[in-house]
């Protein structure tokens, strides 16, 4: 059986490959449909967002493909937006892209006193630097604000799925510099969970930092997994593939954990809407 993965970077950003690539290797997966969801363009000097010039061209190349390989699969058009108060978000782009979904996700926490946005799932020197200049040390504080961004960006600002909720675990350093297991921490969490659940927005299951041996879990983690179950916030399964070889990484891995927690299915965007499907040991039911 297949599986759908609707967060993937291309050349348009940090990926390395044509969008074309990665559809190309979907299509060999049996994949029945397959998002390409670039980083959407900041008003910083980062190397690993879209650039507002590429706008047409992206909303031109997706369409494109997906008149080309529509007997093949179903192709969308998405992109991965960075939730920042009053700067950027899925309101300031979803129609200017003409887009079928947005991935909102929170990659900065507040500014250094220069102005640019401190970037979280980045260099870890970065973090620190970060850490100290903006919140002088404090990580439960610089912890507790991350989710709150989530929290007000899934209130205000709500994209169609809530990227790697967890991310800023990869900054932990094995626990030695905050512990999942902590009662603030896990409080943060839920509280965010609370949030979402009342919006009934999606959240991915996203195996990136399992790809780059970040992680041994996916974002979010396994006890986040249960928490979600236990609220009946629905999933999709992502890799957040910078490659075309990494479009299923882990999925098995990750199917197993899911089903013994109790996920026996996935919403997946097919046939131009969103949709429960089971899923099972060996992938999505279609």
């Amino acid at each position: 059986m297949p599986y759908t993965n609707y967060h993937s970077h291309c050349y348009f950003c940090d990926g390395k490959e044509a969008a074309e690539f990665y559809l190309q290797e979907a299509i060999r997966l049996g994949m029945p449909a397959y998002g390409i969801s670039s980083h959407s363009p900041l008003p910083y000097d980062l190397p690993w967002t879209m650039s507002e010039v590429d706008g047409d061209t992206y909303i031109n190349e997706i369409e494109r493909l997906k008149e080309l390989y529509t007997e093949q699969i179903e192709v969308y058009r998405g992109v991965e937006v960075d939730f920042i108060p009053d700067v950027a978000g899925s309101r300031f782009i979803k129609d200017e892209f003409s887009l079928d979904y947005t991935i909102g996700s929170v990659h900065f926490v507040d500014f250094f006193a220069d102005g640019h946005p401190w970037e979280i799932d980045g260099r870890h020197q970065v973090f620190l630097q970060g850490l100290d200049q903006i919140f002088k040390n404090n990580i439960e504080a610089a912890i507790q604000r991350y989710y709150a961004l989530i929290r007000q960006m899934v209130q205000d600002d709500p994209p169609d799925i809530v990227g790697h909720l967890d991310k800023i675990k990869i900054q932990s350093e094995d626990g030695q510099l905050f512990n999942e297991q902590s009662d603030w921490y896990q409080q943060a969490v839920s509280e965010t969970l609370d949030v979402i659940a009342e919006t009934g927005l999606i959240i991915e299951v996203n195996t990136r930092g399992m790809c780059k041996q970040l992680t041994d879990e996916p974002y979010p983690s396994y006890w986040i997994l249960r928490q979600m179950r236990g609220r009946d916030i629905p999933i999709v399964l992502s890799s957040d593939s910078h490659h075309p070889r990494e479009i299923m990484s882990h999925f098995s891995d990750v199917t197993e954990q899911l089903l013994a927690i109790g996920y026996n299915q996935v919403r997946i965007l097919y046939q131009n809407q969103w949709q429960d499907k089971p899923l099972t040991k060996n992938g999505i039911e279609i």
